[in-house]
């Protein structure tokens, strides 16, 4: 695509500044909304992701000292795909990507849906259900919310010393540390075991998104879910949820449309959206990217050559 081509070019030109040390600034200098939680620039150190890209009509970015490739422009559906999509068969390939965007709702609402079932709509809850959870918060001294953030906030605190420690250890310290914090807040009566199970869920919610600034951006939003749904039960959940796709709506990344094949509606592209269909059926590019040659196979030639060979 010229245009996104052109539009790169004259972003890279107004960067002045005294260094480069990684693609991350560029990254932060050529995105279209800073204030946004979500990453509207792919990163990638994977080759076959960079030439996939270029093939969609995507302008991959080289910097020198860093072996990340920034890919513009970036959708939000884009972040949900991973290379083994296109490489396993196509029912193996759907399956796991849509489970991804399962996780990806699970990671930000699962929290603030939690507070208001318990706090404002406990009928919606199963009696059998609603009475067992009654029956582990006996005894728990703070309200539902205060118990959330608090495992929420834990949890955090333990992902990040993780991340920060050495490799050998880090894993070992968030497990164990996690186990034993657990276990030990149930039994002093400061959570429920349902608080945590809930920051168990959320947490591997969030690991199955194979973008990391995606993840970290579904993370900073859950909190505001938190005290939405803290303040209006289900219907700060509901309006979490339109806030979040309004502003997804409005964002666009180098000219193109975030929610892009979603909105503008383009039925072609849902053949490689939250289900991949198989090889033989995507014959164009994605359209919202507008390359230059739109056709990407001809499966059709093919197969009239294999007939007249038989």
């Amino acid at each position: 695509n010229r245009d996104v081509l052109e539009e790169v070019r004259k972003r890279l030109k107004k960067i002045d500044i005294d260094a480069i040390l990684e693609s991350g600034y560029v990254e932060q200098l050529i995105e279209d909304s800073y204030l946004s939680p979500f990453p509207q620039v792919q990163t990638t150190e994977r080759p076959d992701k960079a030439a996939a890209a270029i093939l969609e009509g995507r302008v991959v970015i080289l910097i020198d000292t860093t072996p990340f490739a920034l890919i513009v422009p970036a959708t939000f559906v884009q972040f949900f795909q991973s290379p083994e999509d296109y490489y396993e068969r196509w029912l193996i390939g759907s399956l796991t990507r849509f489970i991804r965007y399962i996780a990806s709702y699970l990671a930000v609402f699962t929290p603030g849906l939690v507070v208001a079932a318990v706090a404002y709509h406990p009928g919606l809850i199963p009696t059998k259900l609603t009475l067992a959870i009654a029956a582990s918060r006996e005894g728990v001294p703070f309200p539902i919310v205060v118990e959330v953030l608090l495992m929420e906030a834990a949890f955090e605190f333990l992902r990040e010393a993780g991340a920060r420690l050495p490799q050998s250890i880090g894993q070992t310290i968030g497990i164990v540390g996690g186990l034993i914090i657990g276990d030990a807040a149930v039994r002093a009566n400061v959570t429920s075991p349902l608080m945590v199970v809930m920051v168990a869920l959320t947490a591997v919610a969030s690991f199955a998104i194979p973008s990391y600034s995606l993840g970290i951006g579904f993370r900073m939003l859950r909190f505001p879910t938190i005290f939405l749904a803290a303040t209006f039960g289900i219907y700060g959940v509901v309006l979490s949820f339109i806030l979040i796709n309004i502003h997804m709506v409005t964002l666009k990344t180098f000219g193109v449309n975030y929610l892009a094949p979603f909105t503008p509606y383009q039925f072609s592209d849902w053949k490689d959206l939250m289900f991949r269909l198989p090889w033989k059926t995507m014959v164009t590019r994605p359209v919202y990217t507008a390359p230059q040659d739109l056709v990407r196979q001809k499966v059709a030639d093919s197969e009239e050559g294999d007939n007249e060979q038989s």
